[in-house]
């Protein structure tokens, strides 16, 4: 959808809530979301699978690494609540007319890019030296 906008004629209110709407992703999902909470909670997730494999937890590994299963209880309801209020977010936006929804998902992509590049720093950094990752896995009986 955002590609549309190439299609549809934009005010400059528009083009202001464009560069509004992309500043504003990258920084607080881009950020604060993927960078500073998920992306390294993803990575040390992943790394205490690859030392403690069971083999559900291996079979639903995403679903593991997000914090759906096998996570403190308090994870399960942050990850669950939090994939709630995405899919209302997404509800609402896909009801926006253009050039609306298009704005609102070229933040969404400029935040969701420097979350895979977030995932992948943290992936370098903890290949590079495990000891930088100091965060917990939060799965149930860590300390």
């Amino acid at each position: 959808m955002a590609l549309e906008l190439e299609n549809s004629p934009m005010s400059a209110f528009h083009w202001f809530a464009l560069c509004f709407s992309v500043m504003y992703m990258a920084y607080a999902e881009g950020y604060r979301g993927f960078h500073r909470a998920f992306a390294p909670r993803v990575v040390v997730r992943a790394r205490y699978l690859a030392a403690n494999p069971r083999p559900l937890h291996v079979l639903l590994a995403p679903l593991f690494c997000m914090g759906y299963i096998y996570a403190t209880r308090k994870r399960q309801i942050l990850s669950f609540s939090l994939t709630a209020m995405i899919i209302c977010f997404v509800l609402i936006a896909r009801s926006l007319p253009q050039p609306w929804r298009g704005i609102v998902d070229a933040g969404v992509v400029v935040g969701l890019c420097l979350g895979i590049a977030s995932i992948a720093y943290f992936l370098i950094l903890s290949s590079n030296d495990p000891s930088r990752l100091s965060i917990s896995a939060e799965v149930p009986g860590e300390s």
